[in-house]
């Protein structure tokens, strides 16, 4: 079906009944995106998949208005829309990180559990049972600039072959609940499900007002930013060989995000202590029970963001880096805000607010510093 005759299609908004089966949530906005991600799943794999999207593809999309009558009333609400943005190209990009769609149902369609956001924009995150698959809710913007550069994004991760630290995009959808309407897009989870994360930075290359706030200090896991990696003497100790690696993506990434005049992105660093996890692993058994043996290889699937400390550094620790934050437009809010800024701290302040090529610059020397 080609992606003209799937919008005309698709178009045609209709009432169902929902089928039998439970979607239980803590609130109905998740109770109807499971429901949402386990009907757009099962109807695309009805669909006669074309060897090469259509540009045709990049406008389309199917929409679905539900009339519940009294069933499963206690999650679901009474009448619900769901829309999924582009069926056929996330499917394509889910292909190419090699995500099987009955994982992507089978994840998504379970449990879904909410995530404190250490950022300022309000969005909410959430992340799967099995830890997978995060969700975040988008701005109207953040939607438009989606849609203005994924023709752009596909290309490029094509090209790339899927060797990319740029947010892993495999969804993107509008739910109506009770007249409001929240998009949300689904990404691939950067650290691993099954290795503790022990530290976390958030880095941009700037110094202004880049420091965990005494709030986020009092979270169990709290997001620590640029001046809190400079003081707290942090390196990311991979080795020449395996540092020049991660920049020549990274250099390759932020070049496509600065020619789409995309900024104020970041670099989230997951740090596992392989010595932390260790000793707790070794509490958990007595002294006569043998030990399950935990071979320190990275599973590619699972660990597909990790990479471990230098063999022999005083630290053993796993990595897992990726870009977050990229769909941020160097538009007139942000000329306006980098004014701002320039004059409260001075046109020599390293703001985040600036150009995109300036900003792209200065992340790479700040990350490149931080890599040895």
């Amino acid at each position: 079906m080609s992606g003209s005759a799937a919008k005309r299609k698709q178009l045609k908004l209709k009432a169902v009944a929902p089928k039998q089966k439970l979607f239980r949530a803590n609130e109905p906005l998740l109770s109807v995106f499971m429901w949402g991600i386990n009907h757009t799943v099962n109807e695309l794999n009805r669909v006669n998949m074309h060897v090469m999207l259509m540009p045709d593809d990049f406008k389309s999309y199917s929409k679905i208005r539900v009339d519940n009558h009294m069933f499963n009333k206690d999650s679901m609400p009474s009448h619900f829309k769901v829309k999924e943005y582009c069926p056929l190209v996330f499917k394509n990009l889910r292909d190419r990180f090699g995500i099987d769609d009955s994982q992507y149902m089978a994840s998504l369609s379970k449990q879904i559990m909410s995530v404190d956001s250490p950022g300022k924009s309000g969005a909410r995150l959430f992340l799967s049972r099995d830890k997978r698959f995060f969700i975040k809710t988008l701005v109207s913007e953040e939607v438009e600039m989606m849609h203005h550069v994924l023709k752009q994004y596909h290309q490029y991760i094509v090209e790339c072959h899927a060797q990319t630290l740029l947010p892993q995009y495999l969804g993107m959808y509008r739910l109506t609940v009770n007249d409001v309407e929240t998009y949300m897009v689904v990404m691939r989870n950067v650290f691993s499900p099954r290795l503790t994360i022990h530290k976390k930075y958030d880095l941009k290359g700037s110094t202004v007002d880049r420091q965990a706030s005494e709030k986020e200090r009092m979270k169990e896991l709290p997001t620590f930013k640029d001046n809190d990696f400079v003081n707290d003497g942090a390196v990311i100790n991979v080795g020449s060989e395996e540092k020049e690696k991660v920049m020549q993506i990274l250099q390759k990434d932020v070049e496509f995000l600065s020619g789409l005049h995309l900024m104020d992105y970041s670099l989230i660093v997951g740090i596992h202590d392989c010595s932390v996890e260790d000793k707790q692993h070794r509490n958990n058994f007595p002294p006569i029970t043998p030990m399950p043996v935990f071979s320190g290889e990275l599973d590619p699937e699972l660990e597909r963001f990790g990479v471990r400390s230098l063999e022999g550094s005083s630290k053993q620790e796993i990595y897992f880096m990726a870009l977050i934050d990229v769909l941020t437009k160097y538009g007139m809010k942000k000329r306006t805000a980098q004014a701002a800024k320039v004059v409260k701290h001075g046109a020599g302040a390293e703001i985040s607010t600036v150009r995109p090529d300036q900003y792209a610059r200065r992340f790479l020397d700040f990350i490149s510093k931080c890599i040895e």
